[in-house]
């Protein structure tokens, strides 16, 4: 955990074990080399004064070779020491973001599923990948670039003033007035545009990802970008922001680029006030011509700085988000956790809440599932099915009430323990590019094959494999081995069942099946079902009508519950539902036309 008041250079730094050292390293050789950069302008100015001097005699200029190649030992030897800098420096930087991302993905993994869903997948992803890539840039060139941007100016002063004092005062007016109109830019005031800036390109982010997960409902309705108003009012917001901060921003940068590149202009200016009249010596034409070969370097070296403390808000900025993950606290475990006594499933009194100013998802809710049950959770979208599922999960915990499993409040439980005891079956159960085999040992890592073909013949697996001709063996997404979203979903099922957990939670898992795979997926489920607590969430209602008990659920309450018969004679809320799905059911075409 990294303390709210550490610097952001220091935080980072922590991050890179004893590669920290190379770090410090890369400082001083890069400021080495700043200064051995301006060592062949001295003797491309002892070259010029050399031809000046013994002008039209050419002949007597034999200092000239030995200066220039003087100058190129230099340049040369800078390039090395700043090379040298940059290898130390990335060695450095790409330990620290690795070491970053792995603190990151350790710490989310201790953190409650639920804190994923809240935060938003696209503004996760964000900060893991592209956050902590963004610290790489600071350590591995910012950093050494900031050591030469001190070095070379303390250096420029000192070589501005032994020349010539009355040229050395020239050069230090435009430095002083861009310096000035830096501040200006890069002040407090662009620390807050930073974060500003940083959180549009994260709502856009997440919006982007939810946009691409919708986009065959999209394309299959004929719809635009307009259909999703929030991730074009998030392109829209970034693009005001940034013209805005690029029209705020337009005269101090054209005031600093004018300023900055302006000392040829106070030098002439000094020159021609030097050699007015008959004051003209020698001495002032060669000072004239070293500084105006000179300056040039010192635009370079403002630009520097002025990126550099750019750069630095980046990283403050990024350090900061990363540490909203660090310092959130995953949900307390139990040093010495109680295993449950059977499968029964119970909820007492359970009120949540996603946030405290936030409605409550569910509201001093109780039921109870036992084993060999079937219990069926419906109701309209929002009525807090899923949050019911994440609570017996412990994605997250109630803020109000208790959740039993086997007779334990599941915050008792370990998180290992717990998760033993559970399976979950989403609606959109996605499979890793491997093979079959390595899907399902996910559930169980020392699964025999032997197992995980019992597995998926109970899931209803076994025509998958025979058109499969390595079997469980198949590389899924390769060579064009792909399933379909039914066979995805008796796959996971069979994952379900190798884990053989007490209690069995679906969501939505036959939501997206294709007609041609449902009675298979039914047949799996009854099968998955067989001596466990089945919790199952549905849309469509055929597929609990002989569930043992049906919870029907509306603003996060019970309206009603019990069996599929008896709901219908109540004439309530769930036999509303079911006149409504047999309409959808037996909707066709032409009766729309």
């Amino acid at each position: 955990m990294k303390e709210k008041n550490q610097s952001a250079l220091s935080s980072l730094l922590s991050y890179a074990g004893g590669y920290g050292k190379l770090t410090y390293l890369s400082l001083i050789l890069s400021a080495l080399s700043s200064v051995l950069s301006l060592m062949p302008f001295v003797f491309l100015w002892r070259i010029i004064r050399e031809v000046l001097e013994v002008q039209p005699d050419f002949s007597r200029a034999t200092g000239m070779v030995h200066n220039g190649w003087m100058a190129v030992l230099f340049a040369v030897l800078a390039a090395l020491v700043y090379v040298s800098a940059l290898v130390c420096s990335h060695g450095s930087a790409f330990r620290t973001a690795a070491n970053m991302k792995k603190a990151l993905m350790h710490h989310i993994a201790r953190l409650p599923i639920g804190f994923a869903d809240e935060m938003g997948s696209g503004k996760l992803r964000r900060i893991v990948t592209e956050v902590t890539g963004s610290t790489e840039t600071l350590l591995a060139h910012n950093l050494p670039d900031m050591a030469g941007a001190i070095a070379m100016p303390l250096c420029m002063l000192v070589m501005l003033f032994v020349f010539d004092w009355r040229y050395g005062v020239a050069c230090l007016i435009p430095i002083a007035l861009s310096f000035g109109t830096m501040i200006r830019m890069a002040g407090p005031s662009m620390q807050e545009d930073m974060r500003l800036y940083q959180n549009a390109l994260e709502r856009m982010s997440n919006e982007a990802v939810e946009y691409v997960r919708g986009v065959p409902v999209v394309k299959t309705f004929g719809q635009t970008v307009f259909s999703f108003h929030r991730f074009k009012a998030s392109i829209d917001d970034y693009c005001e922001f940034c013209m805005h901060y690029t029209r705020m921003m337009r005269k101090s940068m054209l005031g600093y680029t004018v300023l900055i590149n302006s000392a040829f202009v106070f030098i002439l200016g000094v020159t021609l006030f030097l050699i007015r009249g008959e004051n003209y010596r020698m001495d002032i034409l060669l000072n004239f011509l070293f500084y105006v070969i000179f300056t040039p370097a010192i635009a370079t070296a403002m630009n520097k700085v002025m990126f550099m403390s750019e750069n630095d808000m980046k990283v403050k900025d990024a350090v900061a988000r990363v540490n909203t993950i660090l310092n959130l606290q995953p949900l307390p475990e139990t040093e010495h956790g109680e295993e449950p006594h059977g499968a029964t499933v119970e909820l007492k009194g359970v009120t949540y809440r996603y946030a405290p100013d936030a409605p409550a998802a569910v509201s001093d809710l109780c039921l109870k599932a036992e084993r060999n049950e079937i219990i069926a959770l419906v109701g309209p979208s929002g009525s807090g099915k899923t949050t019911v599922a994440g609570l017996i999960s412990r994605f997250f915990d109630p803020q109000e009430g208790q959740v039993f499993l086997g007779g334990v409040d599941v915050r008792q439980i370990s998180k290992e323990e717990l998760m033993r005891h559970v399976a979950y079956v989403f609606q959109d159960s996605r499979l890793l590019k491997r093979s079959i085999a390595d899907n399902l040992r996910i559930a169980k890592p020392d699964a025999s094959e032997s197992e995980m073909l019992e597995a998926l013949k109970k899931a209803q697996c076994m025509d998958i494999l025979d058109r499969l001709p390595q079997g469980i063996n198949t590389v899924l997404g390769t060579q064009g081995t792909y399933l379909s979203g039914g066979e995805q979903q008796r796959i996971a099922i069979a994952r379900a069942i190798l884990k053989d957990a007490d209690v069995v939670l679906l969501d939505e898992a036959s939501a997206f099946v294709d007609p041609e795979c449902e009675t298979q997926v039914q047949l799996a489920f009854q099968e998955m079902a067989k001596g466990r607590t089945v919790i199952m969430i549905a849309h469509r209602l055929s597929t609990i009508r002989n569930a043992d008990r049906i919870y029907v659920l509306q603003d996060g309450r019970i309206a009603e519950q019990g069996q599929h018969d008896e709901l219908m004679q109540k004439n309530g809320l769930y036999a509303d539902m079911w006149a409504e799905y047999q309409k959808a059911v037996n909707w066709k075409v032409g009766e729309a036309l």
